[in-house]
């Protein structure tokens, strides 16, 4: 027999349980969809279940291309990979130097920079892209003018512009990661290990460098996904290559298609396990 404050209880924790239910069933449910409709034999994309198959992974027919088998998709997700390799690599060596500006420098206006960097975080994707176009178009108008005709080409939308817009967010996500971790560390360790006899800047590689590895590796991850799966910005920015979102987008204004089911759970599980491994490293200790 229940006590009125044990149903009281049971009460609550079948609203709370219901509540998780609810919110994972409006955030998964969508993709649990796509995933099974990617291994529907289906050409509409749709229900019913006709079967299971892998055709929209794999298969040459001419009637059901798959993933696999698609040259433009394969080298839409190449670009892809290229645009997020440099955007990392730009990213994680700018937040290092400026983790280390923001935490262990002292000069004036320290936080207003510091306010100022956050600044396209919290400017929408569209009005980034625009701007930044806007800009690198006035620049090579100029470059063509002073110094003649395609002067200016590599600030026309093109890969070399989409790396450029990207940075200028990306790098922002890698410095507060990178910050964060940096506060963390004791700057004795560094002082004790000049007292042992090394320069400050073997200090910093072989004591302050590998303290913050785990960050680093996570800025990394966090940052390539954020790259690879960027819409609004490189939208603006994009020349004749386009990338996995810019393509998806083109192809979803004329229907959803099974190979299109079988290239997000390709990205949903693939972007799924780096973000794990993107979490476990920022959060170790």
């Amino acid at each position: 027999m229940y006590t009125a404050t044990g149903k009281t209880r049971t009460m609550r924790l079948l609203l709370g349980y219901g509540y998780i239910f609810l919110v994972l069933l409006y955030t998964l449910g969508p993709l649990i969809i796509v995933t099974i409709l990617a291994f529907n034999d289906n050409p509409s994309a749709s229900f019913p279940w006709q079967g299971f198959t892998l055709d929209w992974f794999k298969s040459s027919r001419p009637d059901r291309v798959g993933l696999l088998d698609d040259r433009r998709m394969l080298l839409s997700i190449a670009t892809s990979l290229k645009v997020a390799i440099g955007v990392t690599l730009i990213s994680v060596v700018l937040g290092i130097n400026n983790a280390f500006l923001f935490v262990r420098e002292r000069f004036i206006g320290k936080g207003f920079f510091y306010m100022l960097m956050l600044g396209p975080l919290v400017v929408p994707g569209v009005v980034l892209g625009t701007s930044i176009l806007a800009f690198t178009y006035s620049i090579a108008n100029a470059l063509d003018e002073a110094l003649g005709p395609g002067a200016g080409t590599f600030l026309r939308p093109g890969l070399f512009l989409v790396v450029l817009g990207q940075v200028s967010f990306v790098a922002t996500t890698t410095t507060l990661v990178l910050t964060a971790r940096l506060k963390k560390f004791d700057p004795a360790l560094e002082e004790a290990a000049m007292d042992l006899g090394a320069s400050r800047w073997t200090a910093i590689m072989s004591v302050t460098m590998r303290f913050l590895m785990p960050a680093i590796l996570g800025a990394a991850i966090i940052g390539f996904l954020f790259s690879f799966q960027n819409f609004n910005t490189t939208y603006f920015l994009i020349g004749s290559e386009p990338t996995v979102p810019i393509l998806l987008y083109s192809r979803l204004r004329f229907g959803i298609t099974p190979e299109i089911n079988a290239v997000s759970v390709v990205l949903m599980v693939s972007t799924g396990i780096l973000g794990l491994i993107g979490f476990a490293l920022s959060n170790r200790e």
